[in-house]
């Protein structure tokens, strides 16, 4: 990659460090889509040995790219987004991937699609890791700041996506545990 075209692209992606997301930080300041990101691929980057069979790296990519489109269109909360905001970003991704070399475009293109598609064990342990880092940080962040909806949704987003893996599923069993104490005490 030229030095020029990686400036370019970093001066892009770089927005997701000030993009927000919904959830707001234990800290009580609205959380980035790059702190998200980058969270999400420590947690895959920590269970890394609970999948001997799955090619780790490529879910690494996944988290790290995941959200490239929220650089040009900001992020929507999965409760609130249409089919247009899909669009929307699917065709911010493939304006992004138009300035990187055509080699880095079409990999990251086939994982764009892969994570559509959902049928890897690779996409489907990146899906079950993403909704589950949205449910740890939101029980991080102060009960006051959640909307009625996000009571219920905290307790069963990611379970289906989990259901495929024993390990996962115990993982999304301690998240909802969480959620429950948080809820009873009220903080």
């Amino acid at each position: 990659m030229q030095a020029r075209q990686l400036i370019d692209f970093i001066g892009i992606i770089g927005k997701l460090k000030h993009n927000t997301r919904h959830v707001w930080s234990a800290e009580g300041r609205k959380e980035s889509v790059a702190e998200h990101s980058w969270l999400l691929s420590v947690m895959a980057l920590l269970i890394f040995d609970e999948f001997p069979d799955v090619d780790m790296y490529k879910v690494i990519k996944m988290c790290l790219i995941h959200d490239f489109g929220e650089a040009i269109t900001g992020d929507i909360p999965s409760f609130y987004k249409t089919k247009e905001d899909s669009e929307k970003e699917d065709e911010a991704v493939d304006g992004l991937l138009e300035l990187l070399p055509d080699s880095l475009a079409a990999e990251f293109s086939d994982l764009f699609a892969e994570m559509a598609e959902k049928k890897t064990t690779e996409a489907k342990l990146f899906k079950a890791l993403d909704r589950m880092e949205a449910c740890i940080s939101h029980n991080e962040s102060p009960l006051d700041t959640w909307l009625e909806l996000e009571y219920k949704e905290n307790l069963v987003y990611g379970v289906e996506d989990a259901a495929h893996n024993k390990y996962l599923t115990e993982l999304r069993e301690e998240i909802r545990k969480d959620t429950e104490r948080k809820i009873a005490k009220g903080v």
